[in-house]
């Protein structure tokens, strides 16, 4: 039916993105994000538009357009009240503003979102795996070392799903993982978890 259109789109965009190049798959959110908002699901809207984002990152979008379609989702996300989308978009976004050279930081921390940040296991996941990439891209050895072990402390408490930002996940924890082992004493440590 046309209610649930948004979220099949939604969920078949993910699992075409594994067979057709990234790029080919990202227009399917659009049409996830119109046919939610045409039925009013102002939830599953919020996530196309989320997984748009996200998965333009990791598909290699410009990063100054990358910016501009970030300030976009943020002002849709708080307009709504979709705290939790939010928080794991400024994430990313904040990501985006280091490659840049900008360091922006979000305006403020609610308290509210402290309290998701210290609870929610998705929202610490997201945020320790973006910290982690950053370190790494950066090549902050203490940072990446302490943000992926937090981020694979939180990750075998979520539920895993086939969600294709989980595969990203997963490539770079192993490439970190194997980076960590070439620059630290516990070689084998780094190794395993590459694997």
């Amino acid at each position: 039916s046309r209610e649930s259109a948004g979220e099949v789109i939604s969920f078949g965009a993910q699992v075409r993105a594994y067979v057709e190049p990234l790029q080919a798959a990202l227009e399917y959110q659009h049409e996830g994000y119109a046919a939610a908002m045409a039925s009013g699901d102002v939830f599953l809207a919020a996530g196309n538009s989320m997984t748009y984002c996200s998965n333009s990152y990791f598909a290699g979008t410009n990063l100054h357009t990358l910016r501009d379609k970030y300030a976009e989702l943020m002002k849709f996300l708080e307009e709504r009240k979709q705290v939790i989308f939010m928080m794991q978009s400024q994430f990313v976004q904040h990501s985006i503003f280091k490659l840049i050279g900008t360091d922006e930081k979000p305006k403020h921390v609610s308290a509210e979102e402290l309290s998701i940040l210290s609870t929610n296991n998705s929202v610490r996941t997201s945020y320790h795996f973006n910290k982690a990439f950053i370190c790494f891209m950066f090549r902050s050895y203490d940072g990446s070392e302490e943000n992926i072990e937090k981020y694979l402390d939180c990750i075998s408490n979520t539920w895993a799903n086939l969600f294709l930002l989980h595969a990203y996940h997963a490539f770079y924890v192993g490439l970190i993982s194997f980076w960590l082992a070439r620059k630290s004493r516990e070689k084998q440590q780094w190794h395993e978890r590459g694997i």
